[in-house]
């Protein structure tokens, strides 16, 4: 028996491993490095099946049968290992329909041409049998189209060698080992090739089908030795890609593996030509996940990924992959969606703080009222005793004095009444509803309240507000703001002393001044005065006592209504409160009218 039964039988099984090979890159089609190898691959089954039958063919006819088969796949082999070469090395971009397109020019006009010889002659001059060898060998004179096709295979091998070396040089040690896999299975069926084609040691048969045996014994060590074309089973990967989690798989050196479907969705940069390039390319939009990923990996943790105005937040967790030796072969990140769950905790803390808000504006409502209520009320309970004294000592008729009980019981009630109606207005937080009023007028009904207790010290009240000003704030607010600053300047403002109210206008503001001729504020207190959420009260020239909230209120009104509060003032020489509030939007700034109105009262007259 010939040798050429046992070579025919050995081809055969190198085929045969082959379709295993395809049939494995098919199943992990969705990569296109899989499709690309799949497709190499499965042109080197054609060319061994073929010439497995021609070397035991006996005639001329039965060996041109299967040369055409043989060149089913002999012109596109170039092609598709060129692909995958620029597929493995991260020139995926360049596998366009234009590139293709051009690569496929010569293998299309190679395929044409052998299965068209018999009609010009161009790709074989001629065909012989030779029987030296005990068994028909085929004798083949080349044409110009042949040599065409082996220069072009050539010089496509040469510039992918190119680029596997230049990988190899600069690549981690671990993937140094895949692409020198790559490079010494590439070298199989080129090799071989060029020893048969050049002549440079006699072979009697080709011995290119036979370097397609050593590039599949690479390439399957590759394979499962450093998951090379990452090859998964099909299970597998339908489970991978119907995970609701973003899953990313990376090797050793933190370059990208694979990604399922939500993780495509949720890293907008990933995309299957992504696939091999390293973390720091992938994912340099991502500065905060690239961070965990290569500086501080393994530490689950609650994150945002990006600054996207949907501000998605993500768990990440990351652990290793091993193989079946237990030794880690890549990293895998599992992104989890809690964004739902982040923003119901948001909003439970923004209403635990609101909650927060509203208690203690009550608090302060509360303070309010009694600030407010505290000073008429007392001053009722005092025109009760002197009426009750002078009634026991007299018997006189007090309509006087009943009529000025009356004035203030009424004052009292307005006052108690619209405190309440605004109260009830805040009870969902504080509302702020800015209206237009006459200053002069609103300044005025406040010191009318007051009054009582100015005249009780002989305190002389002066207003020099221009008639016609109006400013633009909250009716109560500003309410507030006059009577606590007046309070606070009758208090601290000895008997027959005096308090001068202001008004000018001034960039689309009223500045209103409050000076007195009072104690003025010590040294220690005046740094923190309007600092302090809660200061402490102090006594009056009469001994009179607050609850320390007054300025407190003042500020934070002044500031709603878009003013600003200070004051200055001197020990022993009174002071001076200033507060700012806008005029009406639809006013101008003009200079204050010339004529000033004026306000006195003082039961010393």
């Amino acid at each position: 028996m010939s040798y050429n039964i046992y070579l025919s039988v050995f081809l055969m099984a190198a085929a045969c491993c082959a379709i295993i090979i395809c049939y494995l890159c098919w199943k992990r089609r969705d990569l296109p490095i899989s499709v690309s190898y799949g497709l190499g691959m499965l042109t080197g089954v054609f060319y061994t099946f073929g010439y497995a039958f021609e070397i035991v063919s006996t005639s001329l006819d039965h060996i041109r049968f299967w040369l055409r088969l043989e060149y089913m796949g002999i012109p596109f082999g170039t092609l598709f290992w060129f692909i995958m070469v620029l597929q493995y090395t991260g020139r995926q971009a360049l596998v366009n329909k234009r590139v293709v397109a051009a690569l496929m020019s010569v293998p299309m006009l190679t395929f044409i041409a052998h299965h068209t010889n018999e009609l010009h002659h161009l790709f074989y001059k001629s065909m012989t049998l030779d029987y030296s060898e005990g068994f028909p060998v085929l004798v083949l004179e080349k044409g110009p189209l042949y040599y065409m096709h082996v220069y072009y295979s050539y010089v496509f091998f040469v510039i992918g060698t190119v680029m596997l070396v230049r990988m190899f040089l600069k690549e981690t040690p671990r993937i140094k080992k895949q692409v020198a896999l790559m490079i010494i299975g590439s070298w199989g069926p080129f090799g071989f090739a060029l020893i048969y084609v050049s002549g440079i040691v006699y072979m009697p048969i080709d011995i290119s089908p036979f370097g397609f045996v050593i590039s599949g014994i690479f390439y399957m060590w590759g394979i499962y030795q450093f998951n090379m074309l990452r090859l998964a089973p099909l299970a597998h990967q339908k489970m991978f890609e119907s995970m609701q989690d973003a899953v990313i798989v990376l090797d050793m050196d933190n370059s990208l593996m694979s990604f399922n479907e939500s993780a495509a969705e949720t890293i907008q940069s990933l995309s299957k030509k992504k696939i091999g390039q390293p973390a720091a390319a992938i994912f340099s939009e991502y500065p905060v996940l690239l961070e965990r990923v290569v500086h501080q990996p393994f530490h689950a943790n609650q994150m945002q990924i990006s600054g996207n105005l949907d501000k998605l937040f993500f768990n990440i967790h990351m652990s290793y992959v091993h193989n079946s030796r237990r030794k880690p072969v890549g990293k895998m990140i599992l992104l989890s969606d809690v964004t739902e769950s982040v923003r119901s905790e948001q909003m439970l803390l923004e209403n635990a703080r609101q909650l927060s808000e509203l208690n203690t504006f009550k608090d302060k409502m509360f303070n309010v009222v009694a600030h407010d209520i505290r000073d008429p009320l007392a001053v009722l309970i005092n025109l009760m005793e002197l009426m009750e004294e002078e009634m026991h000592d007299h018997g006189e008729s007090h309509d006087e004095l009943l009529n000025e009980m009356g004035q203030q019981i009424k004052n009292t009630f307005d006052l108690v009444e619209s405190l309440l109606d605004w109260f009830r207005s805040q009870r969902g937080g504080m509302v702020f509803r800015p209206v237009e009023r006459d200053l002069l007028h609103a300044i005025q009904s406040n010191m009318r309240l007051l009054s009582v207790r100015s005249e009780a010290k002989r305190i002389h009240l002066y207003t020099d507000i221009p008639k016609g000003v109006f400013v633009y704030a909250d009716k109560e607010m500003l309410d507030l703001i006059i009577r606590n600053l007046l309070s606070n300047a009758i208090k601290f403002t000895d008997f027959d002393g005096s308090i001068r109210i202001k008004a000018e206008i001034s960039s689309n503001k009223v500045m209103v001044s409050v000076n007195d001729t009072g104690l003025g504020i010590p040294n220690d207190q005046a740094d923190t005065l309007l600092q302090e959420a809660y200061p402490s009260s102090l006594a009056g020239t009469a001994g009179e006592r607050g609850v320390g909230l007054g300025l407190t209120l003042c500020k934070e009104f002044v500031q709603l209504n878009g003013g600003e509060i200070w004051f200055e003032s001197k020990p022993s020489q009174g002071s001076t409160f200033y507060f700012t509030i806008p005029i009406p939007p639809s006013e101008s700034t003009k200079p204050l009218p010339g004529i000033k109105g004026e306000y006195h009262e003082s039961l010393a007259h």
